[in-house]
């Protein structure tokens, strides 16, 4: 009797939990990352490798990772040396960090995640992973109230600091009261909107600073999945030699069928 009314508790809190889920991912609108950002375009993944290595490896391994496998868009061993790693690392290691995770645990609240398939668990019915990541990286904002002095509009309390600052800029949250129509009579009414704006510029422009994001999104979403596109292809020319093989399983059919009809 317990089991079974503890089993009914669980099954309430499951469903309960679905709908506020739900309501916390509509609460955030999230920006689509631009449409020329592909996986076939190697120099964007070369560009978004230097970010991340640069900038988020520090902290963030993408333990499932190899060094060798950024040769796969372009990129030379030795390029991959002089340029990528900066430790005793070898070519064919692991990207991991040296981070201790419970020395990150006191510094940070949580460790730093792996970055490995981030894109890929991000994913909802709001949008992709990468539009969530592309809109995460975009919406740091000042907040003296927050231990690191940030905060993001997309993961509200985010134990993270904007290791991007000194490129993008320190933003600000500002509320504003608009004015919306309402009925046929001449009323209106009021709602706070909230908005980012740039009241420190960093060392790149608005334009600059998004395009570099979005190069670094496309790099951690093939790092989720290197093979994607490898899969894609083989399932086409899979595809087609079914397509090929009905054609003449059907011929065949008719051939050994023909006395019959």
């Amino acid at each position: 009797m317990r089991a079974a009314m503890a089993l009914a508790r669980t099954l309430a809190c499951l469903l309960l939990a679905a709908p506020l889920s739900a309501a916390a991912s509509e609460s955030v609108k999230l920006d689509r990352l631009p449409a020329d950002v592909s996986p076939h375009d190697a120099i964007s993944l070369q560009r978004g490798a230097h970010v991340y290595v640069n900038y988020c490896l520090g902290c963030h391994s993408t333990g499932y990772m190899r060094y060798e496998g950024l040769r796969d868009f372009g990129l030379t061993e030795q390029q991959i040396k002089d340029n990528l790693i900066f430790t005793g690392a070898k070519i064919g290691d692991l990207m991991k960090i040296a981070m201790d995770p419970k020395e990150s645990r006191e510094w940070f609240g949580t460790p730093p995640p792996d970055l490995t398939v981030i894109a890929r668990s991000r994913a909802s019915g709001d949008g992709s992973g990468a539009d969530w990541l592309y809109s995460y990286l975009r919406g740091f904002y000042r907040d003296p109230s927050r231990p690191t002095g940030w905060n993001n509009t997309v993961f509200p309390n985010v134990a993270m600091p904007h290791v991007l600052w000194q490129l993008q800029g320190e933003q600000v949250l500002k509320t504003e009261v608009r004015s919306i129509p309402r009925g046929s009579k001449g009323e209106v009414e009021k709602h706070e909107v909230q908005r980012l704006v740039l009241e420190k510029p960093g060392s790149m422009s608005a334009a600059e600073y998004d395009r570099m994001v979005a190069d670094l999104v496309n790099f951690l979403v093939y790092v989720g999945e290197p093979s994607r596109q490898f899969r894609i292809d083989l399932g086409i020319y899979v595809l087609m030699f079914l397509g090929v093989l009905f054609v003449l399983a059907y011929l065949l059919k008719k051939e050994y069928w023909k006395d019959v009809h």
